[in-house]
């Protein structure tokens, strides 16, 4: 090891990043895997703490058994890198601006000659494959450049090595929890009939990303979604410059960053009186939580939190079709989940302590919409544990 290796201001301790690098390693060793392209900002991220907005372009982390993982990206890019990765500045490099956005070349013909050089050539290469930011242009460079390279599927390796958070990544949660509550209390003051949805956007934004105390905010992952009446019956859209009306429900979908870190947060507020149709869904989705909550214990199966929150909500007539959460944590746009588990009736996956969910049982129904949800921690005993503290219900006002 390097002696200026883990000597920068790292969010992490060096024992984390060793801890996830073998991790990383051991299932590469399953996979028969000698190098691992990770393009995912996310797991890139995890691996080597790097941090900057440069996923619009090709970039990666290779991983290898026997030696440092090497970022690799644009050359203005290797200054954010140095700066942030635990690795040495060797570990760091950098392809020619003429690669980018260009018709006659590719930045992996540019990775190709990088692996050639470390005696690569001919190794079985993992790739994310199924993946927002490995394209398929990049597949087919990568092994147009490598003919003697055995380029295997390698989608959500990493991501299955995120799930069980440490003790380190569930501080930055909580400080993240904090954060959502404060934009759930703001919503409450703020969200008044023939107030702007921009104008309340905008507060949302200020506190997310002041943050709590010391603990200052980050960019979230997907922006605040907010639709209100009859268009809450679509679950992702966002704002415009409406007024929010008396006698409408708009649930808010939103998430408190700390350092890459989120708790996600959703809370329903009916300005007026509610119908009778939305007190049942209210009441049953609860109840569905709070079983699904109880359910979500080690040892128990993903399935089973979907089936206890089923019950109530077929007791009550209401029907979903979708999925009831996912695992959450590190992440970077589009989306706050890491793209693995499935709370749903088909998912038998083994709950293990440690990991944590977005339970996000969201009721998109024909023209109406309602969302109560719960960010959910794995207990060593016992059910699962919530990371925010605030009324689970649908707010009303007057």
């Amino acid at each position: 090891m390097r002696q200026h290796r883990f000597q920068k201001d790292l969010p992490f301790s060096e024992a984390e990043y060793e801890r996830r690098l073998a991790l990383t390693r051991a299932a590469m060793e399953r996979a028969g895997l000698e190098v691992l392209l990770v393009t995912d900002p996310s797991n890139m991220a995890w691996l080597t703490a790097y941090d900057g907005w440069s996923f619009y372009v090709h970039q990666g982390v290779l991983v290898f058994q026997d030696a440092d993982p090497v970022w690799w990206g644009r050359n203005q890019d290797t200054n954010g890198a140095v700066r942030t990765v635990w690795m040495g500045d060797d570990r760091v490099i950098g392809y020619a601006d003429n690669y980018v956005q260009s018709t006659e070349r590719h930045p992996m013909e540019d990775l190709a000659q990088r692996l050639i050089g470390m005696g690569h050539e001919g190794a079985r290469l993992g790739v994310e494959m199924d993946n927002y930011y490995f394209s398929a242009k990049a597949y087919m460079s990568l092994a147009a450049s490598l003919p003697q390279a055995k380029l295997i599927d390698a989608t959500a390796l990493v991501n299955w090595q995120r799930g069980i958070k440490s003790a380190e990544e569930i501080a930055f949660m909580r400080k993240a929890a904090k954060i959502s509550e404060k934009i759930v209390d703001g919503l409450l003051e703020r969200v008044e009939p023939g107030v702007a949805k921009n104008a309340v956007v905008a507060e949302i934004q200020r506190d997310a990303i002041l943050g709590v105390g010391d603990d200052w905010g980050d960019y979230a992952a997907i922006v605040p979604l907010l639709p209100s009446g009859s268009d809450a019956a679509a679950p992702h859209l966002t704002w415009d410059g409406r007024p929010f009306n008396k006698g409408e429900a708009t649930f808010f979908e939103i998430a408190g960053c700390y350092r890459r870190y989120h708790t996600p947060f959703c809370r329903t507020i009916f300005l007026g009186e509610p119908p009778d149709l939305f007190l049942a869904a209210e009441a049953a989705l609860v109840e569905g939580l709070e079983a699904g909550i109880e359910a979500a214990r080690a040892g128990n199966r993903a399935c089973d939190i979907a089936n206890a929150l089923a019950a109530p909500l077929e007791r009550a007539g209401i029907e979903r079709g979708a999925r009831c959460g996912y695992p959450i944590g590190l992440s970077y746009p589009p989306d706050w989940g890491e793209r693995t588990i499935s709370l749903r009736a088909e998912d038998e996956t083994v709950l293990q302590p440690g990991m944590t969910f977005h339970f996000m049982p969201g009721l998109w129904m024909s023209d109406w919409g309602l969302e109560i949800t719960e960010s959910i921690l794995i207990t060593e005993d016992g059910p699962a544990e919530c990371f925010c503290d605030r009324p689970r219900k649908m707010f009303v006002k007057d």
